[in-house]
């Protein structure tokens, strides 16, 4: 049997296989409401035949957004917006679906990438954005607005507020976005903050926002319910943050009830260099997981079947997660299965299109014709 293949759980959720299709944004959203494109693009990755669909990140209040075209679910029409879209994908998908719960901090308002996606002043369609401290991302931008006691508790509540939403339209799990330089990923950076109050300086200090988030998301929602976290492990950045913390932060997660780890990196700085090469942060997941025990999905340049499969087999991480590979080849785990011997399941209308050589690819089907 392939491993990549084999059911997994995420707390009550059975997923048929390690497969994730990891967030991707589309900013094609209108007000944060999700638009056509989201319909048609969740549905064709809900046919995909992967173990669970996250979707793009989304943000818990307008100014947290990543551009103006980004996903939010902070009011009640983001919720409805959404939910049209997710029942849709239902009617015709079993697949579970998670959703990643973000803010932007200092990385808001900012340009699609097809738009070059630089920062957008107030003056031009853009807003102020907040931060753990007033530093700028990248040089010759101006600088963020520093977030004080009482914007901090109005995003922690924006987290599982939105969190909630997400809950009732039917969402079988929570991710929240700590990675790639976006706000909760800010406040653990050296690099991204200069705070000397109780949320700057010491690691235990500069754990603290997020993991204030986490709690007040885990006890908005029911008991059991999956709530995990999206981590950059390192910034690729000398004197930010390393995979020693990453650990230390993963840890106090696990006290608190996270249900997985998703092991990305980098994004806070523009100064980071990535050592770039297939499966380039597999050791951060696989150290993660060999020290909290946690469920730990792993991703970036896995794009290959046997790759995949080796990951899953040798417990470097529980689940394998693809997103580019994935845009580009929405039919990945079709392809993953019939490489691996293994089996996938596929919706009826496509039933016809399983090749000759490959019966029970799709399982114990039967079609018939006049």
């Amino acid at each position: 049997m392939s491993a990549l293949f084999s059911p997994f759980h995420l707390g009550p959720i059975q997923l048929a296989n390690r497969i994730v299709i990891a967030p991707m944004c589309q900013y094609s959203a209108e007000n944060g409401e999700a638009s056509d494109w989201h319909t048609v693009h969740l549905g064709q990755l809900a046919l995909s035949g992967a173990g669970l669909l996250i979707i793009e990140a989304t943000a818990v209040t307008p100014e947290g957004r990543i551009s103006p075209g980004d996903l939010g679910l902070w009011s009640d029409a983001t919720q409805a917006a959404l939910a049209r879209v997710l029942a849709t994908a239902r009617r015709h998908s079993p697949m579970p679906v998670a959703i990643q719960l973000s803010h932007a901090g200092r990385k808001a308002s900012s340009r699609a990438p097809w738009d070059g996606g630089q920062l957008i002043a107030p003056g031009d369609g853009g807003w102020l954005p907040l931060a753990p401290s007033a530093l700028p991302h990248a040089a010759g931008e101006a600088p963020p607005q520093a977030l004080d006691t009482a914007g901090l508790a109005r995003i922690q509540q924006a987290f599982a507020d939105a969190a909630v939403r997400a809950q009732k339209i039917g969402i079988d799990a929570i991710e929240l976005h700590a990675a790639h330089g976006y706000l909760l990923h800010q406040f653990l950076s050296p690099i991204a903050t200069q705070r000397t109050d109780a949320y700057g300086g010491s690691l235990e200090n500069r754990m603290r926002f997020p993991l204030e988030v986490f709690e007040a998301v885990r006890a908005a929602l029911p008991v059991g319910y999956p709530v995990g976290i999206r981590l950059s492990a390192t910034d690729w950045v000398d004197g930010g943050w390393n995979l020693e913390q990453s650990i230390a932060f993963s840890q106090a997660l696990r006290q608190r009830g996270c249900a997985f780890i998703h092991v990305s990196s980098g994004g806070v700085s523009p100064l980071q260099k990535i050592a770039l090469g297939p499966g380039y942060q597999l050791p951060f997941a696989e150290a993660i997981r060999t020290a909290t025990g946690l469920p730990t999905i792993a991703v970036g340049l896995i794009t290959e079947a046997e790759q995949a499969e080796a990951i899953v087999a040798t417990g470097q991480a529980d689940l394998v997660a693809l997103a580019r590979g994935m845009l580009y080849d929405p039919h990945w785990p079709w392809h993953a299965a019939a490489k691996l011997g293994a089996r996938v399941q596929a919706p009826r209308q496509y039933w016809r299109s399983q090749p000759r050589e490959l019966t029970g690819l799709f399982g114990d089907i039967r079609i018939g014709q006049r």
